[in-house]
């Protein structure tokens, strides 16, 4: 059994490795057409032979497009999708013990502070990289075009030859938007096989999303404000309200562009911070931007920007499906610093990995807010339930509180969730000693991180990084989120060979409260008997799935765009793109795609949904005592109230020691480690995270490895 298992790991490390080597192969070519499409090369020479070899009556110009295009995207999703299927046959020991420092110092961060905030020398390097791409475009797009422009060309146009100009830099600028727009929806794909392929998160990967945005509507805006005054200084400004029956469609184009400018305008961090709904609720403009961009540009030309979106929009759909079902909250542990924790019901196949995120919504208090909290339970320590902790910080999470702290037992609250989403693989088992840094609720992602050091130290044999916890809080009552570092249940894991320190830190208090008396209140809720536990979306297999809803609605995309053109596209243009206009063809097009995304994908769930009943027996009604406390526990900072019931808690409340009135000196605290290889995770306030990373990028600490895990919008 042994030497099978070794076979089928060695067998999967060599696919693993084949499908990195196919998608390396396949960007390289990816990006050379991104590289040559601005040149007379590609538009006079290689795009017309394409036209020539791949016209048919299916599939038109658009076949081409098709097959440049939106192809490679989606076939390395779906190799994604396989490669990540086969993780799960590594050997995690050796993952575990890997140190993988090869690239570390890539890692490291090159710039701490400013409009971008805290980017890697890698991230530096792919940045430097795009903004080349974008410069080259456009430096060649308006070479290509200005060369035409002659004084005798510009008069059979009717126009100066400053007004051809600036019309050919009007052009000019759509056309770089677009190589923007075509990324602008990877990052945000929060099941995406793409990022985590590349090792990335949905969380991690937000900020990409944001860059894109501005550079997205920056050049879309000045496209629009450039033929404004072209067409206002010909004294064409009637052409503003033209939709055109073949070629481009200026309205659909101006409705697509106002859109895009209120999400735009709602997006920058002062707004965004302090009018969040706004800008969660425009957000949602997305869709007229696009379905009117598509429009405006027509389907053909849209394959450029369509892979992104095409994945997107199969996240997006299964997602919706996954929060149609209300989850089962079994019961929920009540902090005295207004904060709780939500333990619902897990199916016993469901893994993720520490730091992971999930999305919930409460209808009883707002039927369209979904807010993103991390998992701080383990899926190997506890197989059957999943937890996330909510510190009361805003009007949602007040009322969640105010209605748990009301609720008796046995009451029933409604919940949906969407995920989790995290990383595919966890690297810090690769460092000698985590140092985790912390601000309030942003404990969470340590405590996830802390109960799978408890799981591997207790049933591995692995070696376990040395663990200092720096936790900063406001108030002595916010210690008690400590007592979140083990389970409801508590555990039996053997944590001897943990070595772990806890420094806490009450900043606007001297000294405890001596009338604070700081239990935790535990409410049994009673689940109905419609709610299913927290599961994956498409199941065990859920890579396998995604990857055959990607294969399969492609497919059938391309079948139904077959027969539309056959019979209709081309009985009324003969493939010339002359007589159908624009919207003729898109208006179809994204109905079909639309169609062939929604079979597969709700055919898909159905089918997990099916499995799942099938493979489990769930307990509904949970008819366990109520204990108005957790069990042995009490106070974590005053130790002489404690019943010290079992050996974990004991470990976790000597290595603890708190200081008030005090903010921790990081600095001190980072630099004093000693060990050649330090991981430093922080999740807390943006200047925290400036710090950290900028004591992280010195020159002189070579053994400090800088990771921000923190969620942000």
């Amino acid at each position: 059994m042994a030497a099978k298992t070794i076979l089928i790991q060695k067998m999967s490390s060599n696919i693993q490795q084949a499908i990195k080597l196919l998608v390396l192969l396949i960007l390289m070519g990816y990006f050379m057409i991104w590289i040559m499409m601005p040149t007379n090369t590609f538009y006079l020479h290689w795009l017309p032979h394409l036209y020539a070899k791949l016209n048919s009556t299916y599939f038109g110009q658009q076949g081409s497009n098709i097959l440049i295009y939106t192809f490679p995207g989606l076939f390395i999703a779906t190799l994604g999708c396989i490669f990540l299927h086969l993780v799960k046959y590594a050997n995690a020991h050796d993952e575990r013990t890997s140190k993988g420092t090869r690239f570390a110092s890539w890692s490291r961060p090159a710039i701490t502070k400013g409009p971008l905030g805290i980017v890697s020398w890698i991230e530096l390097c792919f940045l430097f990289m795009f903004t080349a791409l974008l410069i080259w475009s456009i430096s060649s797009y308006t070479h290509g075009m200005f060369k035409t422009i002659t004084r005798q060309s510009a008069a059979m146009m009717g126009v100066k030859v400053w007004q051809a100009k600036l019309r050919s830099v009007a052009l000019m600028l759509g056309l770089v938007g677009n190589i923007c727009l075509a990324f602008l929806f990877f990052p945000v794909t929060r099941g995406s096989s793409i990022l985590r392929l590349f090792g990335l998160t949905s969380e991690s990967s937000v900020k990409y999303h944001i860059w894109l945005g501005h550079a997205v509507m920056a050049l879309f805006t000045a496209h629009g404000l450039c033929f404004i005054i072209f067409w206002a200084d010909t004294h064409q400004l009637s052409i503003m309200l033209e939709w055109n029956k073949v070629g481009i469609s200026i309205v659909a184009g101006e409705v697509s562009l106002l859109a895009g400018i209120a999400m735009w305008m709602t997006s920058f961090p002062r707004i965004r911070r302090k009018l969040f709904e706004l800008f969660f609720y425009t957000h949602h403009l997305y869709i007229i931007f696009v379905v009117f961009f598509v429009f405006h540009v027509g389907f053909n030309y849209s394959c450029i920007t369509l892979p992104g979106f095409y994945l997107f929009l199969i996240d997006r759909y299964l997602r919706f499906l996954q929060s149609q079902e209300c989850v089962c909250l079994v019961s929920a542990r009540v902090l005295p610093c207004q904060a709780v924790e939500l333990n619902f019901s897990k199916s016993p196949g469901l893994r993720y990995n520490p730091t992971s995120s999930v999305f919930i919504n409460v209808p009883s208090i707002s039927k369209l807010q979904w807010h993103p909290f991390t998992v701080t339970s383990n899926s190997n320590m506890e197989p059957e339930k999943l937890s996330i902790v909510i510190k009361s910080e805003g009007k949602w999470s007040q009322k969640l509180f105010e209605k748990l702290s009301s609720t008796t037992p046995g009451h029933h609250l409604q919940v949906s969730l969407e995920g989790p989403y995290g990383p595919t693989s966890t690297q810090f088992l690769r460092h000698d000693m985590l140092v985790m840094v912390s601000g309030g609720s942003g404990i969470t992602p340590s405590i996830s991180i802390i109960r799978e050091l408890i799981y591997i130290a207790g049933s591995t044999s692995c070696k376990i990084p040395k663990v200092l916890l720096v936790a900063a809080f406001k108030k002595s009552t916010d210690i008690a989120m400590l007592e979140l570092l083990l389970p409801l249940s508590g555990t039996n894991y053997n944590i001897s060979r943990l070595q772990i320190q806890i420094e806490a830190y009450v900043t606007r208090e001297t000294e405890p409260l001596k009338d604070n008396q700081k239990f935790l209140k535990t409410l049994w809720l009673k689940p109905n008997a419609s709610e299913r536990p927290v599961s994956a979306v498409l199941g065990q297999n859920n890579w396998l799935c995604l990857g055959a809803i990607i294969t399969s609605s492609f497919i059938m995309f391309l079948l139904f765009i077959a027969i539309l053109n056959r019979y209709y596209i081309y009985p009324i243009d003969h493939n010339t793109g002359m007589i159908a206009s624009y919207s003729q063809r898109a208006a179809p097009s994204m109905l079909l795609l639309c169609v062939s995304i929604g079979v597969t994908a709700s055919a898909a769930f159905v089918w997990n949904k099916k499995q799942k009943a099938k493979e489990m027996v769930q307990i509904q009604n949970n008819d366990i005592p109520t204990p108005m406390t957790s069990p042995g526990t009490g106070s974590w900072f005053n130790n002489a109230d404690i019943e010290l019931e079992s050996l974990p808690f004991q470990t976790f409340t000597r290595a603890t020691q708190v200081h008030y009135g005090v903010r921790p000196n990081l600095k001190k605290i980072v630099t004093e480690c000693e060990e050649s290889n330090v991981g430093v995770f922080v999740s807390g306030p943006r200047r925290m995270k400036q710090e950290i990373a900028t004591i992280c990028s010195s020159s002189v600490a070579t053994n400090l490895h800088f990771e921000s895990i923190s969620f942000s919008w």
